[in-house]
């Protein structure tokens, strides 16, 4: 047992070092997505010459020379093992080089890795530095064509050639020495000891490996590409790098002829105040800056007041006032409506859809009519959990009806509501959670499916508000038989069976605000749903789906990334984030 112990400690520990490394790196390198461009992360097995040697996780590189085993030399007597270490390594055919798993991505704007000499060997022959993919490994980087390194013997830089240039101190047994790469003017500079060497290189390509060489018996070294703090303190310069590019964008000259950009500044902010429904706003904005609004003020209220439905958790009559003032639209769009009719569900349990609270009881209805939103399940005992002041949790959107907070309180243009269908007889469900047609609404979830029994099962024996709890939770299931009906109907993709698995999951705890898919709860997760219906009436209305402002940001975004994926490394340094937040 102890042995197992001590085990699972082991492995907890690397886990945690994995993940402090991942950690690391993604502070120094945020823009580099992975996912195309990965991060070398230690030395490739496979792009090595035969005489180099691995270990420790493939970051420590020890020469072991001809074709020898890992660290093995020949079972030769003394002399004549003197005699051989002697003699090899003495001409350039016995030098050898390893490149990291992955080229180093333009998106990381500065990149830097450190080398820490274990042992110097019997000459010092080693190179650190950069090549391009297929060049000979034979060789110690800089003797070749898009090769480059810096050498611990002499101190001279190497630049795809043979012959050397005075550049820094030898290093030897204890040094530590990095290699970086400023990928925005395409330079290589090298440190040692945490000082900066100066620049070696300039004009280098695009897609360089980090490299080093090795050359004679005994020559040791470790890689830190990021896994541990560096001695050199790169931070300073990424820091440096960054307020350097915010202050060229600050400073780009625009062209002002009569005002222009001006005007298109005014026209971007017109039309996103426009766009999100903030109507006094908007107003005040066009007496101040003349600035035209394209839409009739009507048009702009309607849409706050089904905005303010929405994120107030009363998506059932946000629903039934987009069919109202814009008929056809749902119908038309079923992916949309999907997205509402699930987000209707969750609010169900949350107990801030209305359609929940009809006959949950006198309790409910005194509680609503307070203005307090009541879940179905907190009837039964399985409230969520109180804040520290003892009061129900509002949902909505942590924003109140106040008159500062001008997209819920503006008045509307709405016809009046049609008469609610009767509920189908059709849609009652069995004790056991199931449709007697052999529609299994929570089909492939018995958890749910047992949970929901237990619920039935739970209200019945409520006393003086089991019969109005229990047609609640009736109302719900047959909600939900709806609801997998309609994704039946959809092409069967993975977002659409996940976005409906997690909302009946809801149903499988005993109190859903804590629990695993309990973040499907959270009135934050409102805002996307009520933009993707504020942009889709915007489009049935023939006017653009997305603001101007929104289009600029997520054009920028995508500049961004083409400039990563065309090796321009200033794309590093363009932090869209910080520049929006001004």
């Amino acid at each position: 047992m102890a042995a197992m112990g001590s085990g699972r400690g082991t492995m907890d520990s690397q886990n945690q070092v994995q993940s402090d490394t991942l950690d690391r790196l993604k502070l120094l390198y945020p823009n580099v997505n992975e996912d195309e461009t990965p991060l070398p992360r230690s030395w490739s097995t496979k792009d090595k010459f035969s005489y180099i040697g691995l270990s420790q996780n493939n970051l420590r590189v020890h020469y072991k020379g001809g074709t020898q085993g890992p660290g093995r030399r020949p079972h030769l007597p003394y002399l004549h093992l003197r005699l051989w270490m002697y003699r090899h390594g003495k001409t350039h055919k016995d030098a050898a080089s390893v490149r990291a798993t992955h080229p180093i991505p333009a998106a990381c704007g500065l990149y830097y890795f450190e080398v820490r000499i274990v042992s110097k060997g019997r000459d010092g022959y080693m190179g650190i530095g950069l090549s391009a993919h297929g060049v000979n490994m034979n060789r110690l980087p800089g003797w070749d064509k898009h090769s480059y390194g810096y050498h611990g013997d002499d101190g001279h830089s190497f630049c795809s050639s043979g012959t050397g240039q005075p550049y820094g101190p030898t290093f030897t047994t204890g040094d530590v020495i990095g290699c970086g790469v400023n990928l925005v003017d395409n330079t290589c500079f090298y440190t040692k000891n945490g000082h900066h060497l100066g620049i070696a290189f300039r004009g280098l390509p695009p897609n360089l490996y980090p490299t080093v060489g090795l050359q004679t018996p005994g020559e040791v070294v470790d890689a830190n590409f990021g896994q541990q703090p560096f001695v050199f303190d790169i931070e300073d310069m990424l820091r440096e790098l960054r307020a350097r590019t915010r202050l060229a964008i600050d400073e780009f000259p625009l062209p002002d002829e009569q005002g222009q950009w001006q005007q298109v500044l005014h026209r971007m902010v017109s039309t996103y105040l426009v766009h999100h429904g903030y109507c006094s706003t908007a107003q005040a904005f066009t007496r101040a800056t003349g600035q035209p609004i394209d839409e009739d003020i009507a048009s702009i209220k309607n849409r706050q007041r089904i905005s303010k439905l929405v994120l107030s958790g009363r998506i059932g009559e946000a629903i039934e006032a987009t069919r109202r003032l814009y008929p056809a639209l749902l119908e038309r769009d079923h992916e949309l409506l999907f997205l509402l009719k699930c987000r209707q569900f969750v609010e169900m349990v949350n107990g801030s859809d209305s359609q929940a609270l009809c006959e949950a009881g006198a309790e409910g209805a005194e509680a609503e009519s307070n203005g307090v939103a009541t879940s179905v399940i907190s009837h039964v005992g399985r409230a969520p959990p109180l804040p520290a002041n003892g009061e129900h949790p509002a949902h909505t959107n942590g924003v109140a009806d106040t008159e500062d907070d001008e997209r819920l309180n503006c008045d509307v243009d709405m016809p009046p509501a049609a008469p609610a269908a009767p509920a189908s007889p059709s849609a009652t469900p069995a004790a056991n959670g199931t449709h007697e047609g052999g529609g299994l609404v929570l089909k492939g979830m018995p958890g749910v499916t047992a949970c929901v029994a237990a619920l039935l099962a739970s209200v019945s024996r409520t006393e003086g508000e089991g019969c109005g709890a229990r047609a609640s939770v009736e109302r719900m299931l047959a909600f939900g038989r709806e609801l997998y009906a309609m994704s039946q109907k959809l092409r069967q993709d993975h977002y659409h069976k996940s976005m409906l698995e997690d909302a009946f999951s809801l149903l499988a705890y005993s109190n859903p605000w804590d629990s695993p898919v309990g973040w499907q709860l959270e009135p934050v997760r409102r805002e996307a749903v009520c933009e993707a219906l504020n942009s889709a009436i915007l489009e049935w209305q023939d006017m653009q789906w997305v603001s101007p402002v929104e289009a600029c940001v997520s054009h920028s975004r995508e500049l961004l990334r083409r400039m990563a994926r065309a090796s321009l490394g200033a794309c590093a340094f363009a932090d869209l984030p910080a520049l929006l937040r001004r």
